[in-house]
């Protein structure tokens, strides 16, 4: 036997409401509240009607870059320190209330930083009331004539609201009055509170206009608060027990019929006038939960809801009493919700209860910006997020809201004290944000089908009716009047048939009486005249107006045809709206598509562009290196083809030179031993060395000779002449002459970098000079002492001079070089790419000892003579290493040079 599947209940479906795809977005209103003292530093300007711009304090900076940050925030309407009370009720709470009076809903909360004055601002004080008293008095003035009497409406457990007829409310308020655990509501007629008293002034009262007077109206005030996450009803009494005081109990959020949300068990109290609600309203405040904190001397720990619901259900067709229809009763409500303001533990200096009470508060309004959030989200990018609402009592309470059950309006109070600055930028964002999140607009209530001015024509037929009997009644003691204006009959007595006297009496008194009924008779006739003649004018006139009533009728026919078509056209025009929607969110999906990929391909452009000028850049920077490194490896071959043609030379020259000698001592020798006293000769003229070409002299590689064309040392030898072609030189028998100093080789000059780079050369003014001969040359160089950004925007290259002392006690120079690249943001960055290093080193070098015969004369000249041998003259050379490819300034070491072998 098979087992029955198991079947889920079915979900009940959501109320069939009509579509509606009109959408206004949340209200924000900012007021910003005045300082407590005049110097006080100020962070937040007013610069226009609707737009406000915060500045950073002092010390607190919000750009990486350490600038100071401004930032402007615009809402619907700005109320700077100045607004009055009034005024602020007039932009922001009059239409809601309006909206009420017609049968639609609205909600009103106050959102701000502790201590921002949003208590103030919903409730106000003596004669500066705030926007719960003033819409209190508005309500009350605009349906007060048209009141019902109480109990007439009678609220059930479910959010309903049900009629009762006279006998009924009667009877009900005998019970209540009975029921001595029932509440009693407070009388008008009662003593008011000081502390609330005078809270409105009389010139500052406001009436709505268009109120339905064919309807009657009942108010109903319910007054709750969320601590802590919980719901307590604060118009709930209990019992008190000064021994074990009762806590109270918290109420649950429950579901209507109509998916609307209510807080099941919450008291709800009949008022009849503004000061009774107020009352109501004061002595629930007084069981708030309040603290004492370090911003705030009564700061708000819960999060208060005072309810206005508005009753009303129209008129039977006589215009008398109401009609007895649940269906027929409409029920509207205005929800003023003061929020308790987040705050930073820090600051407070909570401890214990109050940092969980912080806690609590802080995640509600989290939770509300969440809910805020995803429903904005949803609405722009058309994603279908679940809203949590049921994470928070406060947000699960106003869902009906923000799914379009009525309007919804913000005041963000703030405080612009510069302590406040953080939180203040926070509560900016989210107001900011919450402009964003658009509600569907409530749909007019259906309009019963009485004929209007039902109320008024009753009350002037009972006003005609009255005054008809009273007519009447005048009539009736006017003939009342004549009859009992009969003479009386004379007293007579009869005693004789012949008696004439009492007869002819008696006869005079009866004709008497006969001609007075007779003008009585005639008086009656013409009142009976009137009457009919009132009677005929007043079946003329109902004639009259039962003819008039017809045309209406008939008009109302032709206005009803009217509508009908209008209703066919509305529909007709509807579908076409919705045709339109669809076909402009189609439009608004496919542009949404072709701007994405509009991006995308920007972003694609962007970025191979960069990378496209990365690459030229990197490649320019290629091709300078490479000049670079071609220029000083030419410029290098070139200097050492010079030394080494250079050393060449002087080592034959000093080759000749000892062979020189050496012959003529030999022939000085040869001829003091053959003649004896001659004169000594004189001393041979060395041939000067050849001076170093320039660069501009220098012949071009393609000038110069190639290896075979150039003369062989074979070949130099034989060029020089002979010693029997040499001029006679004079004996002498003093030691030859000290032969002059060899040439100084010609200073090393540094390579400069390849084109027309610019460098900005960084010197600080601590660098000493050194005085030595190599010096670093930088071309095309802006000298600073400390790097700028003009400096830097004009150059291509950098070089900091870097000096330090080494391990060996003499100062080190450094160049430190590197790139100049722009950024994005328009600034310069330099790349450090290389560093080159400047050491100076002393060189010691051992004399050489000439090769004499005569070990005076060479001991003599050993000093002057030293530098003349070329092995001792090239023992220490100047290198210059490779690798340098950056440009100016290269490392230079003298080293001792290996010999060969």
């Amino acid at each position: 036997m098979n087992r029955q599947a198991k079947c889920k209940t079915p979900r009940r479906p959501p109320p069939k409401k009509p579509p509606n795809s009109q959408r206004d977005p949340v209200g924000v209103y900012l007021r910003v509240r005045p300082l407590v003292a005049e110097d006080e530093e100020c962070c937040i300007e007013v610069i226009s009607s609707s737009t406000v711009q915060l500045h950073a304090p002092e010390g607190f900076k919000v750009n990486r870059n350490g600038e100071y940050k401004e930032t402007q925030y615009s809402f619907k309407k700005v109320f700077g320190v100045s607004v009055s009370q009034m005024e602020l009720f007039e932009n922001v709470a009059k239409p809601l209330v309006v909206d009420l009076i017609h049968g639609k809903n609205g909600l009103l909360f106050t959102y701000g930083v502790t201590g921002s004055g949003k208590t103030f601002t919903m409730t106000g004080s003596p004669g500066q009331g705030g926007l719960l008293p003033r819409s209190l008095d508005m309500i009350f003035n605009s349906v007060g004539p048209f009141q019902a009497k109480r109990y007439i409406f009678k609220t059930d457990d479910k959010n309903g609201m049900e009629v009762q007829s006279e006998v009924d409310a009667l009877l009900e308020r005998q019970r209540r009055e009975n029921n001595l655990t029932v509440l009693k509501t407070p009388s008008s007629r009662q003593k008011v509170d000081p502390e609330i008293g005078d809270m409105l002034k009389p010139e500052e009262t406001c009436k709505a206009d268009g109120v339905d007077e064919d309807s009657c109206y009942s108010i109903f005030v319910s007054y709750i608060e969320i601590y802590n996450n919980y719901i307590y009803d604060l118009l709930e009494e209990t019992q008190e027990d000064a021994i074990k005081p009762k806590p109270p109990q918290s109420k649950i959020l429950r579901e209507d019929q109509n998916h609307n949300m209510y807080v099941a068990g919450c008291m709800e109290v009949e008022v009849k006038s503004a000061e009774e609600a107020f009352q109501v309203f004061w002595r629930g405040q007084k069981k708030r939960k309040v603290a004492n904190t370090r911003l705030n001397r009564e700061s708000s720990r819960s999060h208060s809801v005072f309810i206005i619901k508005l009753a009303q259900a129209p008129l039977d067709a006589e215009g008398d009493n109401i009609l007895q229809d649940k269906n027929q009763v409409s029920v509207s409500q205005l929800c003023l919700v003061d929020l308790a303001g987040s705050e930073r533990t820090g600051r407070t200096g909570a401890e214990g209860t109050r940092i969980r009470e912080a806690g609590n508060i802080n995640q509600s309004l989290l939770n509300l910006r969440t809910c805020l959030e995803i429903l904005r989200e949803n609405q722009m990018y058309g994603t279908n997020k679940m809203v949590p609402y049921r994470d928070s009592k406060v947000s699960h309470l106003f869902k009906n809201y923000f799914d379009g059950e009525g309007k919804v309006r913000m005041v963000v109070c703030v405080n612009p004290k510069t302590d406040d600055y953080e939180e203040t930028l926070l509560v900016m964002r989210f107001a900011e944000m919450t402009q964003e999140v658009e509600v569907a607009r409530p749909v007019d209530r259906p309009i019963c089908g009485f004929t209007p001015g039902r109320r008024h024509r009753n009350q002037a037929f009972r006003e005609e009716i009255s005054q008809r009997v009273e007519d009447r009644g005048d009539a009736m003691s006017a003939l009342n009047g004549v009859v009992l204006s009969l003479p009386p009959l004379p007293t007579s007595e009869l005693t004789d048939p012949n008696d004439e006297l009492t007869i002819p009496r008696l006869v005079e008194a009866l004709q008497n009486r006969q001609r007075i009924r007779q003008m009585m008779i005639e008086e009656f006739n013409r009142a009976a005249s009137r009457m009919k003649s009132m009677l005929q004018e007043l079946d003329s006139n109902v004639i009259s107006k039962e003819n008039v009533i017809i045309e209406q009728n008939g008009r109302l026919a032709e206005k009803d045809k009217v509508m009908h078509s209008n209703k066919m056209e509305i529909e007709r025009l509807e579908k076409k709206t919705k045709m339109q929607e669809h076909k402009i969110d189609i439009l608004q999906k496919t542009t949404k598509i072709y701007e994405d990929d509009k991006r995308s391909l920007q972003q694609e452009v962007e970025t191979r562009g960069h990378r496209l000028q990365r690459e030229l850049s990197e490649k320019r920077r290629m091709e300078q290196r490479m000049q670079g490194m071609v220029s000083d490896t030419q410029h290098k071959w070139e200097k050492e083809c010079e030394r080494r043609v250079n050393a060449m030379q002087l080592e034959m020259q000093n080759k000749l030179w000892v062979k020189d000698e050496k012959l003529k001592q030999l022939k000085a020798i040869v001829t003091e031993s053959k003649t004896p006293g001659r004169p000594d000769p004189q001393p041979r003229q060395t041939q000067p060395l050849p001076q170093r070409p320039s660069r501009e002299e220098r012949p071009s590689r393609e000038e110069r000779p190639s290896r075979e064309e150039r003369p062989s040392r074979q070949e130099c030898r034989d060029e020089r002449p002979s010693r029997e072609e040499r001029p006679p030189s004079k004996r002498s028998a003093s030691p030859p002459p000290v032969p002059t100093k060899t040439p100084v080789r010609p200073r090393h000059r540094r390579s400069r970098s390849a084109g027309v780079e610019k460098w900005v050369d960084h010197k600080p003014p601590s660098s000493l000079d050194l005085g030595t001969v190599l010096q670093p040359v930088i071309p095309n160089a802006i000298q600073v002492s400390a790097p700028n950004e003009k400096a830097l925007s004009k150059c291509d290259r950098y070089v900091l001079t870097h000096q330090e002392v080494a391990s060996d006690g003499e100062i080190q120079t450094k160049l430190i070089k590197g790139e100049v690249i722009k950024t994005r943001g328009g600034g310069q960055s330099v790349q450090f790419t290389d560093i080159e290093t400047l050491k100076q080193e002393l060189t010691t070098v051992s004399s050489r000892k000439r090769k004499s015969s005569e070990g005076a004369a060479s001991s003599g000249s050993q000093t002057d003579g030293a530098w003349t041998d070329v092995k001792t003259r090239c023992s220490v050379a100047l290198e210059m290493r490779a690798g340098s490819n950056m440009g100016p300034g290269v490392e230079h070491h003298g080293i001792s040079k290996r010999r060969k072998p």
